[in-house]
């Protein structure tokens, strides 16, 4: 009909298409050598399209899936990347949108093998799970009794996030017990801080608190109820900062503070050798905990919440 030199509107009502359809078609088929309908490379150019029909890119351009991988392999959730990625770039895209996109990178989503020219991003989650599932339960840990205060006594503004200066501290171990990292983390803006220790010992731990928290804002700091804190008191008369302890078996009183050394697990797994660890290693990833967005900082990072909490 087009060599007869048709209509677009008599051709749709022949074929029983609308006018629109039949004009799409002629114009995404002419090559670029002649002004003339090519009927077998359209045949052709169907039956290739077929093959994949109904299937598309699970993120919406070479933009937006190059800066996903960029920031997975940086170390990035996908609900972080998800909201930093608006404010980096003003498009948008769901965290669930980018585990579909991980877990598509598999044949059978996570259950096969990998897919011929892709890349395997599931070591780049936190979890590094193989095939996506439902979370499990909690392990259990040894305690001793709570040498101070109880976390019952803490005030109330400490639980709201709203001001600077309430921090949670906890010990990350090293190999076999050994001495590893202090971790303390301030409950507003999330800002962690990391010390090796070259103990055990409740001096060193009291000591490492009392240098890393001398200059900066400090109301209170809550404790778990291992030995190393058993110098309470010290820390309370140096920094005059009120000491608190979480309930046995009630890590998630500190829920800041087991949520961070979370992340530092992601850098120094269970067994890590703190002893060959450098300090620089160590402040290398205190740098990089703190300059990655926080969804409950409407994606601003730890460092940049902290800096603008400071100055008011």
């Amino acid at each position: 009909m087009w060599w007869e030199r048709k209509s677009v509107r008599s051709m749709a009502k022949a074929l029983n298409r609308s006018p629109s359809s039949v004009s799409r078609e002629l114009k995404r088929n002419f090559p670029k050598q002649r002004e003339q309908y090519a009927s077998r490379l359209a045949h052709e150019r169907a039956l290739a399209k077929r093959k994949s029909r109904g299937r598309h890119d699970r993120l919406k351009n070479d933009t937006i899936r190059q800066y996903v991988i960029t920031h997975l392999k940086e170390g990035w959730s996908p609900e972080q990347i998800s909201g930093r990625l608006t404010l980096d770039t003003g498009q948008s895209i769901s965290h669930e949108a980018i585990y579909q996109y991980i877990y598509a990178q598999v044949h059978r989503n996570g259950w096969g093998t990998l897919r011929p020219g892709h890349d395997d991003l599931r070591i780049y989650l936190r979890r590094k799970r193989k095939r996506r599932m439902k979370k499990g339960g909690r392990r259990v840990q040894r305690w001793s009794v709570s040498p101070g205060l109880s976390i019952d006594d803490r005030p109330a503004i400490v639980a709201a996030r709203s001001r600077l200066g309430d921090w949670e501290s906890d010990t990350v171990e090293s190999r076999d017990h050994k001495p590893g990292i202090n971790t303390l983390v301030e409950r507003k803006t999330g800002l962690v801080l990391m010390t090796k220790l070259p103990s055990r010992t409740s001096e060193d731990t009291s000591q490492a608190v009392i240098e890393r928290l001398w200059s900066l804002p400090c109301h209170t700091v809550t404790f778990d109820n291992g030995p190393e804190n058993k110098s309470w008191k010290r820390i309370e008369a140096t920094i005059l900062a009120q000491c608190f302890f979480a309930h046995p078996y009630h890590s998630w009183e500190r829920g800041t503070n087991e949520n961070t050394n979370g992340l530092a697990r992601e850098y120094f797994p269970k067994k890590t050798d703190f002893d060959i660890i450098p300090v620089a290693e160590i402040q290398r990833i205190e740098h990089k905990l703190n300059t990655r967005p926080r969804k409950r900082l409407n994606y601003l990072t730890p460092l940049e919440a902290f800096g603008v909490a400071v100055a008011g």
